[in-house]
């Protein structure tokens, strides 16, 4: 018993040894920065061909956690698409019919864990920049009627007010909700939590439950 011990102590230790040695040549930031390279190229290469348009210089980071309708998605060039999002256009649902739309300008980075969702249309235009958690969407489950709320909630009708804009080089922090219906002007940063009900100028800052303009830029 004592043998065996010490040969697996041994085995144990040279292995220990070894990628010790091996972290001076491959450094653990420099490797795992190549490794998230290679499995960002390889997803993306992978589910490309799933949207309407994908941009060039675009990557996914492993793995969406839920795309549907991405035949009316359109990705624009050099943009990132965070892990855990969940992006869907929805064409149809209980037997209603739809015709969606979302489209990224370019150099749009969305947030981990974003959730984007639309029946009419969703527009983000370039160098839109998103935290984590964020929601847009153009749609809900029913109306607040007499007899619907008797309904399952995912039984009933999918509702929108209006499709969704957002234009160039707005800034929405974590958690951050857009509404249906909703214009966001060039320029806005949108603070975290903040839940948008009405359109935004441009150049100013949002934040509160519902939104409110807290500065103005310009």
């Amino acid at each position: 018993m004592a043998l065996m011990k010490f040969f697996f102590e041994t085995i144990r230790f040279c292995i220990r040894g070894f990628v010790y040695a091996l972290s001076f040549l491959f450094p653990y930031s420099r490797m795992s920065l190549f490794l998230r390279r290679i499995t960002v190229f390889l997803y993306t290469s992978w589910i490309a061909r799933d949207f309407k348009h994908f941009g060039k210089n675009s990557g996914v980071i492993p793995f969406f956690s839920l795309l549907r309708g991405g035949q009316y998605i359109s990705i624009g060039n050099r943009c990132t698409i965070g892990a855990g999002v969940e992006l869907t256009a929805w064409d149809s649902y209980q037997g209603q019919k739809f015709c969606p739309e979302i489209v990224f300008g370019d150099n749009c980075s969305i947030g981990e864990g974003a959730h984007i969702t639309a029946v009419i249309s969703i527009r983000l235009g370039n160098n839109v920049l998103t935290g984590k958690r964020i929601l847009i969407t153009d749609n809900s489950h029913g109306v607040f009627e007499e007899g619907m709320l008797d309904v399952p909630p995912i039984l009933r009708s999918l509702n929108s007010k209006g499709g969704i804009t957002i234009e160039d080089n707005v800034c929405i922090g974590e958690k951050a909700s857009i509404m249906p219906g909703v214009h966001i002007g060039k320029g806005v940063i949108i603070a975290c939590n903040t839940v948008v009900t009405k359109d935004i100028p441009p150049y100013c800052v949002v934040a509160g439950v519902p939104a409110k303009i807290v500065k103005k830029l310009r």
